[in-house]
């Protein structure tokens, strides 16, 4: 498995400088890839849309250029509600930045508020995500891309420059049958995070029947399940060593192939907090084997 961490979802308190040197920190430390969720618009109390959320574009703009190997995971984002070529275009642009360190992970999401407040419509979202797929990866590997689609029309045009991956990898959260289905004919692989009304973090034991569930699909869908990631999550709150191990050795077990850390200890974790739990948890659940 690759092990990664989670940008804390305090922002760092909204320092730059902070931000710079948490992600240094876990590059330095073998962490293959930082994760960093999304919100556009929020509330305090409206499930986690109230809390600091950077966009992920902007956050890893500014955290490619002060590192140069650990990777970028945005998501999960919610891709209905964002105009399909300008998605396009700003993932392209941070892959070439970055050196090709992307990763994407998108779902319909469930905030019908931050719809409206973005002019989307929430109804038809899980058909025009199917689309959207569709189109980003056409504008990421051609030259000059003719589209008709049910919601898009591209006649000849085209991304300058294309992206370093091609197409950058696409990943996927959901858990409604439809989702699932979905996430198997077109993910590169599946993010469990929490099923609905459990809490975020949720382990393997939890996600275990609907990762079979999506894992049949993937192959009714005639595709190659070693082509297929999962990306588990472990908490470091209230946890000791040995339960990260444990949370470890579970993702294992059903064959995840990427997992992120969170490193917030208490829910109002300093910025030294977050940086020794980086050390902590790569010295003591990691300490025989190589991150990346």
């Amino acid at each position: 498995m690759k092990i990664g961490v989670t940008f804390p979802r305090d922002g760092l308190r909204n320092d730059p400088a902070a931000a710079r040197d948490f992600a240094q920190a876990a590059e330095s430390l073998g962490y293959d890839h930082l994760h960093a969720g999304d919100h556009v618009l929020g509330r305090p109390g409206l499930q986690d849309s109230g809390r600091p959320q950077i966009d992920p574009f902007i956050l890893f703009s500014h955290l490619a250029a002060v590192t140069s190997r650990i990777g970028f995971v945005a998501g999960i984002m919610v891709l209905p509600q964002r105009q399909t070529v300008l998605v396009a275009k700003q993932t392209t642009g941070l892959d070439v930045l970055s050196g090709g360190r992307l990763r994407l992970a998108f779902s319909v999401g469930w905030n019908d508020l931050e719809y409206q407040a973005l002019n989307q419509n929430f109804h038809n979202r899980g058909r025009r995500m199917e689309e959207q797929v569709e189109v980003l990866r056409a504008l990421w590997t051609q030259d000059s891309v003719e589209f008709i689609g049910r919601f898009h029309r591209i006649s000849g045009l085209a991304l300058n420059p294309l992206p370093v991956q091609r197409p950058i990898p696409l990943w996927m959260a959901g858990y409604a049958d439809s989702a699932l289905r979905r996430i198997a004919r077109l993910a590169d692989g599946w993010f469990p995070h929490s099923p609905p009304g459990v809490a975020p973090g949720a382990g393997p034991e939890v996600i275990a029947p609907t990762l079979e569930t999506v894992r049949s699909y993937v192959v009714e869908a005639g595709r190659d399940l070693s082509d297929f990631g999962v990306n588990g999550s472990v908490s470091m709150l209230n946890r000791s060593p040995d339960d990260w191990r444990k949370s470890l050795d579970a993702w294992a077990s059903v064959a995840a192939t990427h997992i992120h850390v969170s490193t917030a200890v208490s829910p109002s974790t300093t910025m030294e907090q977050h940086m020794d739990a980086l050390r902590r948890f790569r010295e003591e659940a990691l300490p025989n084997e190589a991150t990346r």
